[in-house]
């Protein structure tokens, strides 16, 4: 039986580790400006600010870690968004990065597919691949 999925390029995964708390305040940014398919789960990291507690000893802090794929159209955009709902301005609130992804594959609805497959003004790159399944 072949099956075939949609592939995006041209995409970039933008990751900010936050403080807690503000994982919600950066996807409610998103959400105002059309971004809707953000994810957010917790993490806990011990840094040289951590050591600082009573009698030198390590104390965990908890953080938020916010992903959202975007096109590379919209990284600057999306970047500064997150940037400032993350007030990141503020030292120890946390930090981000964007890391370019090669491919990346969802659902994508065959009406879109066929609308945008092989286009250049699409935001993202569409290409259709087939696979076979194994026996």
């Amino acid at each position: 039986m072949k099956r075939s999925f949609t592939t995006l390029t041209d995409a970039t995964l933008i990751t900010a580790v936050v403080q807690s708390g503000y994982g919600e305040i950066i996807t409610n940014a998103l959400l105002d400006v059309g971004i809707e398919g953000s994810t957010i789960h917790a993490a806990m990291g011990v840094g040289i600010r951590e050591r600082l507690g009573a009698l030198g000893v390590a104390v965990d802090a908890e953080r938020e870690v916010v992903s959202v794929m975007v096109s590379s159209d919209e990284v600057d955009r999306v970047f500064e968004r997150i940037f400032l709902a993350g007030k990141l301005d503020i030292p120890g609130s946390g930090f981000m990065y964007a890391t370019p992804l090669l491919q990346a594959a969802t659902y994508v609805p065959p009406s879109i597919v066929s609308k945008y497959v092989g286009q250049l003004s699409c935001l993202y790159q569409l290409s259709l691949i087939h696979i076979s399944e194994p026996t």
